[in-house]
């Protein structure tokens, strides 16, 4: 017996998360809560440490 398990990376997990944040606060579409959750963490992950 084997189980199939999909991998999912820790930057999709936040991804959903904001997503997620998004869809909860807002009345955006699905996928445009995706596509601003991935502009907003590609925003945070380029912020200089020292900035944030």
């Amino acid at each position: 017996m084997t189980t199939d398990t999909a991998f999912v990376s820790r930057y999709d997990l936040r991804v959903k998360l904001v997503q997620d944040v998004l869809k909860e606060n807002t009345k955006l579409s699905d996928d445009r809560c995706q596509e601003l959750a991935v502009r907003l963490l590609h925003t945070i992950d380029n912020t200089p440490e020292r900035v944030r």
